[in-house]
């Protein structure tokens, strides 16, 4: 990255703009487009939340849901050791435009994961947004290299950051054109995603998905965090993250643009006394037990939600935001065992219903011929253990005391047979 923008090594991220002076010059020059969005969001985003009650749940499919963000530049063996052991079969990769000396290493470790479908997100850096002859020129090389190999493109991230490069959404349109032209012209097989915008700023990604642009997308890419609300069913301005997603997918429905594809591209909880490697200050920060109860959680609305297609969590290994924390070696958390056992049991789950009551929440799949319920309580409550239930933790140890803690963990219980019409276990 060229200055003013740094890339911060240990948080995975561009540091924050401190030329003040330049950031001012660059939303005045594009000022116009700053204008549109405002218009647009004023426009599409009430018309969404009327249209969101009609917007219909797609079938979801288990195994593709379940994706894992990975960096080929650290631990490569080690990660594919660790993803063997997760079982995942999806992958998130990013690949820095400033940095195309690496392309061939990275050809190298998307080889070696041939076996799994692969989300290339190509990061931007300024030089590339205000030159699209040098943006075109690399990203011919990186399709040639790599379109018969990787799933999806992931055309720019985090595009309502200043730091991340762009300054306005037109500037990220003009982006993404230039790849989908691109694909047009030689790569009419290989499948787009973009949009990228990060948090719960939906009026930039209503100027993505609603403008004069002569582009397409194959699906719409969101950063959809929650992690400065605390917990994943926290509200914000009167949203959960349900409800969140349920007007992301409207957005996606209505436009003209994209498939009806949405894919969380990153997503995560920055993890407390991991400083300087985590992404955020210490207050925003969770503890390692926190980060692994959020982190399935997330995972089982947006499941239920049966309106994203994939979630990728950031990242397999990474000291403040990671499964795996890399300072003095490799250290699993208990995430990671949280992850494994969460994709061993829905993988191949076929989604029922969710029962939200004071709190309470239940998940129901049907997994391998038998009804599988997850609980989990937003206020420690208690659950006796029936003759029917199998209970495993959040890691899968199996329970067999008499009466279940359902709390902020959640509790896996497979119901052997057939229930009692008595019983309500919700």
């Amino acid at each position: 990255m060229k200055a003013p923008f740094k890339w911060d090594n240990y948080s995975d991220q561009p540091e924050q703009l401190k030329d003040k002076n330049y950031k001012k010059a660059m939303r005045k020059k594009e000022s116009t487009s700053l204008v549109k969005t405002v218009l647009t969001a004023l426009i599409m985003l009430p018309l969404s939340l009327l249209a969101t009650p009609f917007v219909k749940r797609k079938e979801i499919n288990s195994t593709d849901f379940f994706s894992m963000g990975v960096d080929f530049e650290r631990e490569s063996e080690s990660t594919l050791s660790l993803l063997k052991e997760l079982g995942v079969k999806n992958i998130r990769i990013r690949f820095k435009l400033w940095e195309m000396e690496n392309l061939e290493r990275l050809k190298d470790f998307v080889l070696k994961n041939s076996d799994k479908k692969i989300t290339l997100t190509i990061l931007q850096d300024r030089e590339n947004i205000e030159n699209l002859q040098l943006l075109e020129k690399n990203l011919s090389l990186i399709f040639a290299s790599l379109h018969k190999n990787v799933t999806l493109f992931e055309i720019g991230s985090t595009i309502n950051r200043a730091k991340w490069g762009f300054f306005s959404v037109d500037e990220y349109n003009k982006f993404y054109k230039v790849a989908y032209d691109l694909k047009e012209s030689h790569y009419p097989d290989m499948q787009l995603i973009g949009s990228g915008v990060i948090d719960f700023e939906y009026h930039f990604t209503a100027h993505t998905l609603f403008n004069f642009y002569k582009y397409k997308y194959d699906g719409i890419a969101s950063l959809l965090y929650v992690d400065r609300r605390g917990a994943p069913e926290n509200i914000q301005f009167g949203f959960s993250l349900t409800d969140k997603i349920a007007l992301l997918s409207t957005m996606v429905w209505m436009s003209r643009k994209t498939k009806q594809k949405l894919y969380i591209t990153e997503t995560n909880w920055p993890i407390s006394n991991t400083a300087p490697y985590a992404p955020t200050s210490e207050y925003e920060c969770v503890s390692e037990e926190e980060y692994a109860n959020f982190m399935v959680r997330y995972y089982f609305l947006a499941f239920a939600s049966q309106q994203v297609d994939a979630v990728s969590w950031h990242q397999l290994i990474a000291t403040g935001y990671g499964l795996v924390d890399s300072r003095d070696g490799l250290k699993k958390r208990a995430a990671f065992e949280a992850y494994k056992y969460m994709f061993q049991n829905l993988q191949n789950a076929q989604f029922l219903r969710l029962d939200i009551k004071r709190g309470y929440y239940i998940l129901q799949c049907w997994v391998n011929e038998q009804l599988l319920q997850i609980h989990w309580a937003l206020t420690p409550t208690t659950l006796k253990n029936e003759d029917f239930f199998d209970a495993f933790s959040r890691e899968g140890e199996s329970i067999r005391q008499e009466i279940l803690d359902i709390g902020a963990s959640p509790t896996y219980i497979y119901i052997t047979k057939e229930v009692p019409k008595k019983v309500n276990c919700l």
